[in-house]
């Protein structure tokens, strides 16, 4: 089930973890105080003993992930007990695997060899490259936790468009953990929503609920449909996928899944 509440004080982890950017998460992977965890923006208890589920999660929404020889692109790795997992997921199956992020949060892996590293922000910075190795095309990319970053701090459709046309025939692009404000709307609203809150934030009194409306900075309902969209247009499939109810977050965070024919 999702994590239990009452292990996180809500007062404290939104403003920890709040205003995250590129440069942000740079300095966090060089903080040692930090946690490997806390590096890639998630308090411990929304990720320890969880990362196998996401594994599984992959696994499930993209069958190439299991297919001996595949290109895989992890855009936006980060540092964490996920990414080691993946790394030896990859190298027991002969897959290729390629990992972008910043030199200073791929310097925090292992250097084993199990993987390419390709150092910058995506795509501005590595795009030329990764073309130059990916060469046909991915037949995977994981994107995960990282659209409701690119949405804040950068443009979230260059980032889709960019990351699409390095998909191979077939490839498919997961784009997971979204932070979307709608689904947590609507969770708040809930029995369960209701007493998740009281419990995460310490407190007796409602979650303060806000009216219907564009949610700002923040990604909503709007934008997650306007991405597939805009990904259909592109001549890809596209589709809006919920987490299953095992993962940390999966009350308030969804994925989309887009596959090139």
């Amino acid at each position: 089930m999702a994590v239990d509440p009452g292990k996180v004080d809500g007062r404290l982890a939104p403003q920890q973890f709040a205003g995250l950017t590129y440069d942000r998460f740079r300095e966090m992977a060089q903080d040692a105080q930090l946690s490997a965890s806390e590096k890639i923006g998630y308090p411990d208890e929304f990720r320890d003993g969880y990362e196998p589920a996401i594994l599984a999660d992959f696994v499930a929404k993209l069958p190439a992930l299991s297919r001996p020889g595949a290109t895989v692109l992890d855009i936006g790795c980060g540092c964490g007990e996920l990414t080691r997992m993946l790394i030896a997921h990859c190298r027991a199956l002969q897959q290729r695997l390629l990992l972008v992020d910043s030199a200073e949060m791929l310097q925090q892996l292992p250097d084993d060899g199990g993987a390419l590293r390709i150092a910058g922000r995506f795509p501005e910075q590595v795009i030329e490259p990764l073309r130059a190795q990916v060469g046909a095309g991915a037949d995977v990319i994981i994107c995960y936790g990282v659209l409701h970053v690119a949405f804040q701090d950068a443009n979230p459709f260059r980032l889709l468009d960019e990351a699409m046309a390095l998909l191979a025939p077939g490839g498919a692009l997961l784009l997971g953990d979204i932070a979307n404000a709608s689904k947590l709307r609507r969770f708040l609203a809930s029995d369960a929503g209701r007493a998740f809150h009281k419990a995460y934030m310490r407190t007796e009194q409602e979650p303060e609920l806000p009216a219907f409306a564009a949610a700002g900075d923040r990604i909503d309902d709007a934008v997650m449909l306007g991405l597939v969209q805009r990904a259909r247009n592109a001549g890809f499939d596209a589709y809006v996928l919920p987490q299953p109810a095992v993962l940390p977050l999966s009350n308030r965070r969804e994925d989309l899944l887009i596959a090139r024919p």
